[in-house]
C-alpha cells in the first residue's frame, strides 16, 4: 500500500472553503493567494484520487467523498492545533507590540495570529498599524518590539521572510486605467509600492495624475471600489469586487518586494521571542504548490471539479454554494484566468532613488527621447 503524505494546509483551506463558501475569503484568512487555495483543494483530490467536489450549474457540492473528507479533516486539524497548544509553554506570559501596515494586518497576519493566540494565552498582543519607515525607527528605540515591514531601499538588518507580489487593481466594473492621464491612488511619498508604481509607467512612458493619497489601504480601496483610479498593492489583498489588470489593459509589469521582519534590541522577553519565531515559521511557508505549476481551467473545466473528476450529486442534504453573480461565491467556481499564472520567478528590485514628492492632481507628461 502506497502511503501518501496530506498537507495540513490543504485540509485547513477545505475547512475554510466549506466555512465561507468563498475561495477569495478563505485566500484573505489564510494569508495565501486565490490561486494557491484552488490548486491546494486540486493536490487534495489529486492525493486523495477522489473528487471531492462537483458543478452543477451555478452551485458547487461537496461530494460523499467530500463530506468523508471534510469530517477527518476537522478531526486532524483540532488534533493538530492542540498538539501545537500542549507543545507550547502556557506558561510563558507578557505583553509585545506588534508593528505592521494595515496591508499585511488585514489580509496576512489574521490566521497566523489565531494560532499563536491559541498556543500562548497568556500572552496579550498589541497591534501598531503604521507605514513601514516610521515602523523601523519605533523597532530601534524600542517602542514596537516586532515588525512586520516591507523593505524599503535604505533599510538595513531585519529577516526576510517572504516576497510579496505587487499588482494593479482596481474596482471589479471600473476601467479608470482607460483614462488618459491614468488616475493612481497610491500610499503617501517615500513608499516603494508608491515609487514602484510610478517608476514603471513612467519607462513605459504612460501619463498619469495622482487621485488619491491615503496612508491606509482602505483608502486606495475606497477610491478602486469607485472607479476613481488605478492601485497597487500585493496580491494578498486583492479581494472581492476588485480585479486584478494588467499588460490586457496596458499596463507594465510590477515586480516583488521583500517583506522584513524586526526585532527590538530591547524586546528580550520569551513572549516577543515566541511572536517572532511563529512569524518567522509561518510567513516562510511559501506556496509552493505554485511552483512550476497552473491551474488548468477553461470554460469546459468549469463544469467539472478542480482536478477533473466529474462526478454527481450526492444522497440527501448535499452541501452546496451559491455561485450567482456574487463576485465573492463566483470566485469559488471560475477563478479569473489572470490570477492562476502568477509570476513565480524572482524579479530583483532596482533601488527606486530620491523622488520629488508629487501634488494630488499633478500630471506627469513623459519626456521626449534624447537621440542614443
Amino acid at each position: 500500500m502506497n502511503l501518501i503524505n496530506l498537507d495540513i494546509r490543504m485540509l485547513r483551506s477545505l475547512m475554510s472553503v466549506v466555512e465561507t463558501g468563498s475561495i477569495t475569503e478563505t485566500a484573505r484568512r489564510l494569508g495565501r493567494t486565490q490561486p494557491a487555495i484552488t490548486l491546494q483543494l486540486q493536490r487534495l483530490e489529486e492525493l486523495t484520487g477522489k473528487a471531492i467536489f462537483i458543478h452543477e450549474g451555478r452551485r458547487l457540492f461537496l461530494t460523499a467523498e467530500g463530506e468523508t473528507v471534510l469530517s477527518y479533516a476537522r478531526s486532524i486539524l483540532g488534533f493538530h492545533d492542540e498538539l501545537l497548544s500542549q507543545l507550547a509553554s502556557p506558561d510563558i506570559e507578557g505583553h509585545v507590540v506588534l508593528g505592521t501596515p494595515d496591508l499585511y494586518a488585514a489580509f496576512m497576519l489574521p490566521a497566523i495570529l489565531k494560532i499563536f493566540r491559541k498556543a500562548f494565552p497568556r500572552v496579550q498582543l498589541e497591534l501598531n498599524c503604521s507605514l513601514s519607515t516610521p515602523l523601523v525607527g519605533c523597532v530601534k528605540r524600542g517602542e514596537v518590539d516586532i515588525a512586520l515591514v516591507t523593505r524599503m531601499n535604505d533599510f538595513t538588518g531585519g529577516q526576510v521572510v517572504r516576497q510579496e507580489q505587487l499588482i494593479w487593481m482596481t474596482g471589479e466594473q471600473s476601467t479608470a486605467y482607460n483614462e488618459k492621464p491614468i488616475p493612481l491612488a497610491l500610499l503617501p511619498p517615500g513608499n516603494l509600492l508608491r515609487d514602484h508604481a510610478i517608476e514603471q509607467l513612467e519607462a513605459a512612458r504612460l501619463r498619469w495624475r495622482i487621485a488619491c493619497v491615503s496612508q491606509s489601504v482602505s483608502g486606495l480601496q475606497a477610491a478602486a471600489f469607485a472607479g476613481m483610479a488605478v492601485t497597487v498593492l500585493g496580491r494578498s489583498a486583492l479581494v472581492r469586487n476588485m480585479r486584478e489588470i494588467g499588460a490586457p489593459e496596458g499596463l507594465p509589469p510590477l515586480p516583488k518586494v521583500d517583506l522584513l521582519l524586526y526585532k527590538s534590541p530591547h524586546a528580550t522577553s520569551k513572549a516577543a521571542s515566541a511572536l517572532h519565531d511563529y512569524l518567522a515559521h509561518y510567513l516562510n511557508l511559501d506556496d509552493e504548490l505554485l511552483l512550476g505549476k497552473e491551474l488548468p481551467l477553461s470554460m469546459d473545466d468549469a463544469d467539472r471539479s478542480p482536478s477533473g473528476h466529474t462526478g454527481t450529486k450526492p444522497g440527501p442534504g448535499p452541501r452546496g454554494f451559491e455561485r450567482g453573480g456574487d463576485a465573492h461565491n463566483q470566485v469559488l467556481v471560475e477563478p479569473r484566468r489572470d490570477n492562476l499564472k502568477p509570476d513565480r520567478e524572482p524579479v530583483r528590485v532596482e533601488p527606486a532613488g530620491n523622488r520629488r514628492g508629487r501634488q494630488p492632481g499633478q500630471i506627469y507628461r513623459p519626456r521626449e527621447r534624447r537621440p542614443a
